[in-house]
């Protein structure tokens, strides 16, 4: 492989991960946490990237530890995925 063709195959793999379909960041409202399994139910707004309107969806949390600290309540903004066919948070935070 030459150098170009090394550089961008490296360079996809910084900007993304294969089977992944990212959305842009979202605001919700903790409704659970599942710290035992990693999993976080949100109430959100409509998420047009992922094709889904209002809803209150269960996500997994592609870092289990990202969870600590938050609790039902929570007003948060977060960044969904869809991954493998499964809806992942790959970042969240309380809202400011």
């Amino acid at each position: 492989m030459n150098r170009i063709s090394t550089t961008l195959v490296a360079l996809a793999a910084v900007l993304g991960f294969a089977g992944a379909a990212l959305a842009a960041t979202v605001n919700g409202d903790v409704q659970k946490v599942d710290a035992a399994t990693g999993k976080v139910t949100l109430k959100h707004g409509p998420i047009p990237a992922l094709d889904m309107g209002d809803m209150t969806m269960v996500y997994t949390a592609k870092d289990p530890a990202m969870l600590k600290g938050l609790k039902a309540g929570d007003k948060v903004r977060f960044d969904p995925a869809e991954v493998d066919s499964k809806y992942v948070v790959t970042k969240i935070e309380r809202a400011k």
